[in-house]
């Protein structure tokens, strides 16, 4: 891929900063990427391939870096993430995925045992952040999570890291009208979502599917009698959890107490 981009380039007659204003980056990425030191994000495979002119030969690339990015069983979900019509989930140890921010995902992949290497962890963390895109894509899914009290709590890199990662949370509720957050509390004696956390996803095409994760390995569940049992156990969690205003107003308490 960078000695591509390079080549390309020179073909095209360009320093390394007119062709990152093309791909619509910094120059400084543009050129880890050709160095062969960062792996492209999706955005840049598509910007770059209008950019630099390379007729689909950016786009066709997208899987492949995809399969760079992410766990291989967590490939396919993602792909599928990006043009599904619902998006839910319930998270029980930390904030989820789509909403961290950079320094919360560094922290927690950081904190892996065994430990990643810095590249790893650099991979890893590109991967994650550019799931965002799904939150303002057009059309936009409608989002619904479901997150545990006690990952309000956790201090993954530090007391400030958490902070501003539950400001940021509370910001994307606040700016985004297809987006729902509830907070399970610590005090509920019991509740549906004890086997654990889940995602899951209703697909442009009107499939249902259900991705859940263990110590043990990841599963995508897509048979409709489990899948349908797991949605209907999802509805009963939002039924016991807190009402988005009230979490609102938990996860700003949570907030200020950092």
């Amino acid at each position: 891929m960078g000695e591509w981009l390079r080549i390309q380039r020179g073909r095209l007659g360009l320093t390394q900063k007119e062709a990152a204003e093309r791909s619509m980056v910094s120059e400084s990425c543009f050129g880890a990427y050709e160095r062969g030191e960062r792996i492209p994000t999706t955005r840049f495979l598509e910007d770059g391939d209008r950019g630099l002119d390379a007729r689909g030969a950016l786009i066709a690339c997208i899987d492949m870096m995809d399969e760079e990015r992410y766990p291989p069983k967590f490939v396919d979900w993602v792909r599928m993430e990006r043009k599904a019509q619902i998006v839910s989930g319930y998270e029980v140890m930390v904030i989820p995925g789509l909403f961290q921010t950079e320094a919360y995902t560094r922290a927690l992949y950081e904190s892996r045992v065994p430990a990643y290497t810095e590249e790893e962890i650099e991979r890893h963390v590109e991967g994650r952040l550019e799931r965002h895109g799904v939150l303002t894509r057009n059309p936009p899914p409608r989002l619904s999570f479901l997150i545990e009290e006690s990952a309000l709590e956790r201090e993954f890199g530090g007391p400030q890291v958490l902070r501003d990662q539950l400001e940021y949370l509370l910001d994307l509720m606040g700016k985004l009208n297809h987006l729902t957050v509830q907070i399970m509390p610590t005090k509920r004696h019991t509740h549906a979502g004890l086997q654990g956390p889940m995602q899951l996803m209703s697909t442009e095409e009107g499939r249902n599917l259900v991705f859940v994760e263990s110590q043990a390995g990841s599963t995508l569940i897509s048979k409709p009698e489990q899948v349908n049992g797991l949605f209907d156990l999802f509805g009963m969690l939002r039924a016991q959890a807190l009402t988005p205003w009230e979490s609102a107003e938990l996860i700003e308490r949570k907030a200020g107490q950092l």
